[in-house]
């Protein structure tokens, strides 16, 4: 009898044990290199991205994923509990403000809707955590490639759409932008508490525009 209360505390400390290696955070700030994958017709475009970086921050609820390169930056502050959102964008000497509604930010991210991940056997290490391969199927028929930790839970789930559905954090991903196909892999992981001035929008500097206007100028290109 004694060695079998024994062996159950030893399996409830291990369960214990597996159970507090998975760590929700509010504060985190992950970031990653990009590298590109394109066709020869496109060097250039290619170029354009290369030694290009992406921070995402979160805070509680409040998410900033700014993507910097030599030539542009690209800046999303999301609350997810209002669902409203602002994109900064600086490019050409340009510098714009587009305010995003919470149904406009649904429209933008549409194309993730009934994303759905399916797990596979791989694993591999990224930034010292253990990470499994999963493949992403969209609505549309196309998918990617993610590897995610679980030892690492984000609170807000809602910063990224593509990763709502994940049981974890992405820490290598894919993304298709036209004829771009660019690999996420995370260069750093940090758990210290992010400034809430992350997420000030900026009161001036910027040309504002609806999310309706920013669509309209990019059909027109």
């Amino acid at each position: 009898m004694k060695i079998k209360t024994i062996f159950l505390s030893g399996l409830f400390a291990f369960s214990a044990m597996a159970v507090t290696a998975q760590k929700k955070v509010s504060d985190i700030t992950i970031v990653y290199d990009a590298v590109i994958n394109t066709g020869s017709a496109e060097p250039k475009m290619a170029d354009a991205f290369d030694g290009a970086t992406t921070t995402v921050f979160l805070k509680g609820g409040l998410s900033r994923s700014e993507m910097v390169s030599a030539v542009a930056s690209f800046t999303t502050i999301h609350d997810s509990r209002s669902g409203s959102a602002v994109v900064l964008q600086e490019f050409g000497g340009q510098k714009l403000l587009i305010r995003m509604t919470p149904d406009d930010w649904k429209d933008k991210n549409r194309k993730y809707e009934g994303i759905k991940f399916t797990t596979t056997n791989e694993t591999k290490i990224l930034a010292g955590y253990s990470c499994k391969k999963a493949v992403a199927q969209l609505k549309d028929g196309s998918s990617f490639t993610v590897y995610f930790t679980e030892d690492i839970i984000p609170e807000n789930n809602d910063y990224n759409s593509q990763f709502t559905n994940l049981k974890g954090l992405p820490l290598e991903y894919e993304l298709k932008q036209g004829n771009l196909n660019i690999r996420y892999v995370v260069a750093q992981v940090n758990l210290n508490p992010v400034p809430v001035s992350k997420f000030d929008i900026p009161k001036t500097g910027y040309r504002e525009l609806t999310y309706e206007e920013s669509k309209k100028g990019r059909k027109d290109k």
